[in-house]
């Protein structure tokens, strides 16, 4: 889950706890809306870490200049 999953995830349980004053018999709404933003906010602190792991900053590399000899006999290249 990325993201703007865990986003949604607690945009909707927000929702469902403040939004909303539907009553259904055996699902209480509120815990609903509270378990999908802890789940939410799970979800951002793990992404967060991981994304912070990926992002770390390795120093470049030098490269190796490899040059090329011309085997014709000119050392300069105007044939003297």
């Amino acid at each position: 889950m990325g993201l703007g999953g865990c986003i949604i995830l607690i945009a909707v349980g927000a929702i469902l706890t403040f939004a909303t004053d539907w009553h259904m018999q055996g699902v209480n709404l509120d815990l609903v809306g509270v378990i999908l933003m802890i789940v939410g906010l799970i979800g951002v602190t793990t992404f967060s870490s991981i994304a912070r792991r990926r992002r770390v900053v390795v120093p470049p590399t030098t490269s190796t200049v490899v040059e090329e000899r011309r085997r014709d006999g000119y050392s300069d290249g105007y044939g003297v």
